[in-house]
């Protein structure tokens, strides 16, 4: 069987996206102290389920690694990736910090280093306080009443669950036969529809999504990878939000195609998901091994660091293929 699976009513009334109003952040199904949105519809036996299946000796890392001069988002004055020595093994020698003499110093090496980032860098999920409307977030929070002098006090990185679930890859530049989507192409529902029927694959609500462009073959040449970037329009958005995904996550910087269609709203599927359909997005996603060996149904297993409060944070995805 391939395509979206049926939806009973009562599933259908746990997704937020059937009552999203336009431009209006919604209220969660899930009661009003709910922080995570569609990743309440993992449930703990869909999460066993998959990790019974999950074969542990074929696992695909799905993220980047850090590093100076990595591409990041810095069009918005975000600052970008830094890294630096605290302590090396001659300088601490020569600096003595610690007061434990030159011998001691020469025998025991002593290395470190501290980073500086944005949230948003490398492989990271947004979280549902990211983006929303007239101040105002994902069930309704507000910047008024819920940010501190440091940080949002809802919705935060911390909030968000290790995700254990299905994964389901939209493999949209092997529809196209091409390594890359073209500069700017916007995906809609038609072009995950057909990949969903190419591939011979279901996706049921609480699977996570994974939209691949082909982008991460640019990686990581600043310019090419971020640049008028192929993704997600606002129609292939909403499908997915429909269809009930716990998640949906892209190997772009952005996720949707940029620069979008809509001249009112620069970041048209960012507010729709974060805002209205309560969906956690994710970036920076590596799709290239799994679109090469063609798993397009897997075990998903991940977990973002749980920086209080934050917007977003980098995180580790895994896939594992699935054992019938």
């Amino acid at each position: 069987m391939c395509g979206p699976a049926l939806i009973s009513e009562a599933t259908r009334d746990r997704i937020a996206a059937y009552c999203a109003e336009f431009r209006q952040v919604t209220r969660s199904p899930f009661g009003p102290d709910d922080e995570i949105g569609m990743l309440n519809l993992i449930t703990p036996e869909a999460s066993r389920e998959v990790l019974r299946r999950a074969d542990g000796g074929s696992v695909i890392d799905l993220s980047v690694d850090y590093f100076v001069g990595m591409p990041s988002w810095t069009k918005a004055g975000d600052p970008n990736f830094q890294q630096w020595m605290t302590h090396t093994p001659a300088g601490t020698v020569l600096d003595d910090i610690t007061g434990v003499g030159r011998e001691q110093n020469e025998l025991v090496s002593y290395s470190g280093d501290a980073i500086s980032m944005y949230t948003h860098c490398g492989t990271h999920i947004d979280t549902l306080n990211h983006f929303g409307y007239n101040g105002k977030i994902w069930n309704g929070f507000s910047a008024e009443e819920h940010i501190s002098s440091r940080h949002w006090t809802k919705c935060g990185a911390d909030k968000i669950p290790p995700i254990i679930a299905r994964g389901v890859l939209f493999d949209i530049a092997a529809l196209y036969d091409t390594d890359i989507l073209p500069d700017n192409h916007g995906i809609g529902a038609d072009d995950l529809r057909e990949a969903m029927r190419r591939q011979n694959v279901e996706f049921r609500p609480g699977d996570v999504a994974l939209v691949r462009t082909g982008r991460m073959r640019a990686w990581p040449a600043i310019d090419a990878y971020i640049d008028n970037s192929p993704g997600l329009n606002l129609e292939g958005a909403e499908f997915l939000a429909r269809m009930g995904a716990s998640v949906i996550g892209g190997d772009t910087l952005a996720l949707e195609q940029m620069p979008g269609a809509d001249e009112e709203n620069w970041q048209v599927v960012h507010t729709y998901l974060l805002g209205e359909a309560g969906v956690p997005i994710m970036e920076v996603v590596d799709c290239e091994q799994i679109s090469a060996e063609r798993l397009y149904e897997f075990a998903f297993v991940a977990a973002a660091m749980k920086l209080r409060g934050a917007t977003g944070a980098p995180m580790r995805p895994l896939a594992m293929p699935l054992r019938p």
